[in-house]
């Protein structure tokens, strides 16, 4: 097999680069966490004072959420909010979430990337150049956005991994 950065046929080229990261890094954080059972997918790490894979695993599916809404310029529906969010906590943390299986936060999260590749196919090249709001009025491009969502995914499994080495030497 052959790894490469090609998109859905159906898709315009860049659109399907940059989906084509989203979608390796969204496959590869599933199979991270494939065989996890609940003990360790709410393990917060040595003192529990990290967020857990579970915490995580909903982080970036409200993420990608929002990014999708941000793309469409269109509010997020309230229920879907509700679902998934908030964003962070009255603490200003990822929100605390613990019991929930690792098939439903999958269930969920597969929701979201489904949305997205049907968002990706509806994308043209050009569209990739249009701006967005982001993170208090700060402006990214789509194009930026799909990276940062392929990014941002891959950067929590860099947590989920040392969380899973953490769990295995207790």
């Amino acid at each position: 097999m052959i790894l490469d950065l090609i998109g859905e046929q159906k898709m315009d080229p860049i659109a399907g680069m940059l989906y084509s990261m989203v979608e390796g890094n969204f496959h590869r954080l599933k199979s991270i966490v494939k065989d996890m059972d609940q003990e360790e997918l709410d393990y917060k790490g040595p003192n529990h004072i990290y967020n857990s894979t579970a915490q995580l695993l909903r982080h970036l599916a409200f993420v990608d959420l929002n990014w999708i809404y941000r793309i469409k310029n269109e509010p997020m529906p309230k229920s879907l909010n509700e679902k998934y969010g908030p964003m962070v906590d009255e603490n200003n943390q990822i929100p605390l979430i613990k019991g929930i299986s690792l098939e439903k936060l999958l269930n969920d999260y597969d929701e979201i990337f489904h949305m997205l590749k049907g968002l990706c196919f509806c994308l043209t090249d050009n569209d990739l150049k249009k701006t967005v709001e982001y993170e208090g009025g700060k402006k990214a491009t789509v194009q930026w956005g799909l990276w940062h969502i392929a990014d941002h995914n891959r950067y929590h499994q860099a947590h989920i991994n040392q969380l899973r080495k953490w769990f295995l030497e207790q």
